[in-house]
């Protein structure tokens, strides 16, 4: 066999030194792409998370916005309830503080339980046509 010299030992280990080199600037090409290609898709991602986050804020703006007119409302609301309780009760009252309102629900109750023309002329001092008039409605009804 013939002796290596150290010339040879030297230019194999250059060669091979080499060749690892280029292996590792590879790993290193193909390494520096994908945090490249993850870096890009990070980007994309915060950026969506930020028109999210915007999105979120509109929407409760706006939740805000229907939560104050809905209460609003309902002010509204309640204040016309009770107007419209003490117009009923302003109702009422008119209507037992009438006198005549009175004599003509007491001639009505008659008429209802059959009283004749004469007995509520008499009892609730009606006038003949009145009493007439009265008794013909009711019994249309």
């Amino acid at each position: 066999m013939q002796a290596v010299t150290q010339n040879e030992i030297l230019l194999l280990l250059v060669i091979a030194s080499s060749l690892l080199c280029l292996v590792c600037l590879g790993f290193i090409f193909a390494l520096s792409k994908k945090v490249q290609k993850q870096n890009n898709e990070h980007g994309k991602l915060l950026q969506h998370l930020k028109r999210e986050n915007e999105q979120v804020a509109i929407l409760r703006s706006e939740i805000a916005e229907v939560r104050a007119s809905v209460l609003s409302i309902g002010k509204r609301l309640v204040a016309c309830e009770n107007y419209a309780k003490d117009l009923a009760q302003q109702q009422a009252a008119q209507k037992y503080d009438d006198p005549d309102a009175k004599i003509y629900s007491r001639a009505v109750k008659m008429v209802e339980l059959g009283a004749d023309i004469e007995e509520i002329m008499r009892e609730c001092e009606l006038p003949r046509a009145e009493a007439e008039l009265l008794m013909s409605l009711h019994n249309k009804q």
